[in-house]
């Protein structure tokens, strides 16, 4: 239902936001017509980059009137091809990166207001100098834009106690499909005037509305932390760790992932200037970190915690971080699996949920279900086990064309796991998103209900299919 842009309508959106706001230069659109991991490339007619709100209206009207396709894109750092457009060369790419202002930090009411285009760690910053800090991080902070955050609503390492990205929404601008302006910045505590529009918009990922601002909680900043490497036997014993530190612990407990000896062994193979934090090797490891607002009480609550834990055979072995730099150290062994696993070879990235009680049972199972059908292949587990939201990463038989058995089974063996997930009443997306990588099997898997609803909801908001097509909704 979509048409190509006229050159007209790229000669009248060229006037409108000038030489910094429109290109059709090939070198200069490159670098955003492919995702971060390089498994999607497509082509667009021109990248549109607004520096205001009230210029995204403009364009979107424009577009409308015209019959458009727009593909909203912030850093460009999403997992599921949720910003790309397609190869047609007939969708406009809209990057939100000039629309780069923290508007106002209210450090009394602890709220940010921060345009789609600021970039997470810049966020980061600015709050602290009010001595806030936004609860939310991830790997990517360095590239990730609050837009893209929004419309993915991103997790990260300190959902178990802060939530997602929805929870930590407290108000939201956005422009509609006709070009309208949606101006729900406030943020008010109740507000019952029907269906809830800021959590409609987060978790979109652009398909009903493009975000053009957000107003986000705050809290204060943490004035300690305390970050601790634990070996463990298994799962299990991971998650009645976290049963006994998470009440003892309180709100300190922000972090809680889990890594097997596998992968911290590739990421000493392949990362530069890494090591083991404990001296000797065990089975899996527990990342945890405390925040709060008293060093020497955090350090001693956890001394005591993990003393006690290593005496009734939860944990064998515990080191905490001496210093700050040593908390990053710990945690950049966490952050560079991904990185570490891509030197290995191919895998499938599988980002998915299941209730917390169950992700143990499901990271045991999981890999003897795949072996069954696919002797030889390796399955992987890692992540946010406070939350139930682990990386379950399937890797081909060491003994054959990685790349070419992936091309042959690797739907299939996405499915597998998928319909695992599902039968344990979970999520075949955690925090990465659907976009166009889980468009088909979503379709496919999901309940009807589910389906019908996001069908109804799109096409109630964009029923010409403008705003990002082909991503979510099949």
């Amino acid at each position: 239902m979509t048409r190509p842009p006229s050159t007209a309508l790229l000669a009248r959106l060229a006037d409108l936001l000038g030489p910094k706001g429109f290109s059709v230069d090939a070198d200069a659109l490159a670098p955003w017509l492919t995702d971060w991991r390089g498994k999607y490339r497509g082509a667009a007619a021109a990248m549109l980059s607004p520096a205001t709100t009230a210029e995204v209206a403009a364009i979107v009207r424009l577009c409308a009137d015209a019959g458009a396709a727009l593909v909203p894109q912030g850093g460009n750092s999403g997992m599921v091809g949720g910003a790309t457009p397609d190869s047609s060369g007939d969708q406009l790419l809209v990057s939100l990166r000039r629309m780069n202002r923290v508007r106002d930090i209210d450090g009394t009411a602890q709220v940010a207001v921060a345009e789609a285009g600021v970039i997470l760690e810049n966020l980061h910053d600015a709050v602290l100098a009010h001595e806030l800090r936004f609860p939310l991080t991830l790997g990517g902070k360095g590239s990730a834009t609050i837009g893209g955050l929004v419309s993915t609503n991103a997790g990260g390492t300190q959902v178990l106690r802060h939530g997602t990205m929805r929870a930590l929404l407290a108000g939201i601008e956005a422009v509609l499909p006709d070009g309208s302006i949606f101006d729900g910045l406030a943020p008010l505590k109740k507000d019952n005037r029907g269906y809830d529009l800021r959590h409609l918009f987060c978790g979109a990922e652009g398909t009903l509305g493009i975000v053009t601002a957000a107003a986000l909680h705050l809290v204060p900043a943490a004035a300690a932390r305390r970050t601790a490497w634990i070996g463990i036997d298994s799962p299990e014993i991971a998650l009645l760790l976290l049963r006994r530190l998470d009440p003892a612990l309180g709100r300190e407990l922000e972090g809680y992932e889990i890594i097997p000896q596998t992968c911290l062994d590739d990421v000493l193979r392949h990362i530069p200037n890494t090591r083991a934090p404990l001296a000797g090797q065990h089975p899996w490891y527990v990342l945890l970190e405390l925040a709060g607002e008293k060093d020497a009480a955090l350090g001693e609550a956890l001394e005591a915690q993990l003393a006690a834990a290593i005496d009734l055979g939860l944990a064998n072995d515990a080191v905490i971080a001496k210093s700050d730099r040593e908390s990053e150290d710990f945690w950049r062994l966490r952050d560079s699996i991904s990185e570490a696993e891509r030197a290995e070879g191919p895998a499938l990235q599988h980002d998915i949920s299941v209730p917390v009680d169950l992700m143990p049972a499901f990271i045991a199972e999981s890999p003897r279900r795949l072996a069954a059908v696919y002797p030889g292949v390796r399955a992987l587990s890692f992540g946010h086990l406070g939350d139930g939201n682990v990386h379950h990463h399937v890797q081909p038989p060491l003994d054959v064309d990685g790349v070419a058995w992936l091309a042959e089974h690797g739907s299939a063996v996405s499915r597998l796991v998928y319909s695992h997930v599902i039968e344990l009443g979970g999520s075949i997306s955690a925090e990465h998103g659907i976009g166009q990588m889980k468009r088909d099997i979503l379709a496919e898997l999901d309940s009807t209900a589910r389906l019908a609803a996001l069908r109804g909801i799109k096409a109630g908001l964009d029923p010409y299919g403008l705003f990002n097509p082909g991503k979510l909704i099949a």
